[in-house]
C-alpha cells in the first residue's frame, strides 16, 4: 500500500515539474514513445518579451501541425513584433497575439479548425486562444498558462511548451488590460538565425526647463507680496488743541 502511495505522488508530482528533460519524459510515459527533439531549430519559437529576456517555445508539429505552421509563417511576417499581452490573469494564464490589443481580431489569415490533442494545460503551456461560442475560430491569437489548468484540455489546442525563460512569462503585467502591458519586442524562429536578445531603451527623461529672470512666475497666491522699496512714512497728524472753556453763561 505505502509502495503503491509513493508511485501515486511521484507521478503527480511528475505533472507540476517544469523542465525539457521531464517535459519529454512525461510525454514518453503518456504516449510510449519520444516525442519530437526540444533542440531542433525549426521547432523553437522565441518570444524576446519586454520584461527583460527571451522566453524559448518548444513547439509541437506532433500534436498541433496546422498552429504551428500557423505561428511560424506569422512570425516570419513579423506579425507578432511589437503586440502586448492584452489580456493576463495572475495565477491562470498570459493571452496575447491580437493586434488591436482588446482581444477581438487576429491576423488576415483564416481561422484555424480546433486540433484538440494529449498535450495537457500544465504550467508553461502554450495554447491557442479562440471565441467562446466556435471551436474553429483560433487564429493568432495564443496565451501561455502560469498555473495548471487541466479544465481546458481538449477544449483548446496546446500547440507548444515554454522551456526557458519562463521567469519572463511571470513577469509579464497583469491586468485586463494591464495599465503599461508587456510587449513582444520580436518573434523568431530558431532556424532563422535570430540575434541575441536586445533589452529595450531605457524611456528618456526629460529634463526639467531652466527659466531665465524675465522668465521667473508671479508669486503664488497666499505668498507675501515683497516690501516696497524707500517707502515714505504717513505723516503725522498735528496734536488736538485743549478745548476753551467757556464762558459762564448770565
Amino acid at each position: 500500500m505505502m509502495r503503491f502511495i509513493a508511485s501515486l505522488i511521484a507521478c503527480v508530482s511528475a505533472l507540476f515539474v517544469t523542465g525539457t528533460a521531464t517535459a519529454q519524459n512525461l510525454d514518453t510515459q503518456i504516449l510510449g514513445r519520444m516525442p519530437l527533439p526540444t533542440k531542433d531549430p525549426a521547432n523553437l519559437w522565441y518570444l524576446d518579451l519586454s520584461t527583460g529576456g527571451r522566453v524559448v517555445i518548444w513547439l509541437r508539429p506532433d500534436a498541433a501541425p496546422k498552429m504551428v505552421d500557423r505561428v511560424k509563417e506569422l512570425t516570419r511576417q513579423h506579425f507578432y513584433d511589437g503586440l502586448a499581452f492584452h489580456r493576463v490573469i495572475d495565477g491562470f494564464m498570459a493571452q496575447g497575439g491580437d493586434p488591436k490589443g482588446d482581444g477581438t481580431s487576429g491576423s488576415t489569415l483564416p481561422d484555424m479548425k480546433a486540433e484538440f490533442n494529449f498535450l495537457p494545460h500544465v504550467r508553461g503551456a502554450v495554447s491557442a486562444a479562440r471565441t467562446a461560442d466556435n471551436e474553429d475560430s483560433a487564429n493568432s491569437q495564443f496565451f501561455i498558462v502560469f498555473q495548471p489548468r487541466l479544465t481546458l484540455d481538449h477544449k483548446y489546442t496546446v500547440f507548444g511548451r515554454v522551456i526557458e525563460g519562463m521567469e519572463y512569462v511571470d513577469a509579464i503585467q497583469r491586468g485586463e488590460p494591464p495599465a503599461n502591458p508587456t510587449k513582444i519586442l520580436h518573434a523568431y524562429i530558431g532556424s532563422d538565425n535570430p540575434p541575441p536578445y536586445t533589452a529595450p531603451p531605457p524611456a528618456p527623461v526629460v529634463a526639467a526647463p531652466t527659466l531665465s529672470l524675465t522668465d521667473a512666475p508671479a508669486a503664488p497666491l497666499g505668498a507675501k507680496a515683497p516690501a516696497a522699496a524707500a517707502r515714505k512714512p504717513a505723516p503725522k497728524a498735528p496734536p488736538a488743541k485743549a478745548p476753551t472753556p467757556k464762558a459762564n453763561a448770565k
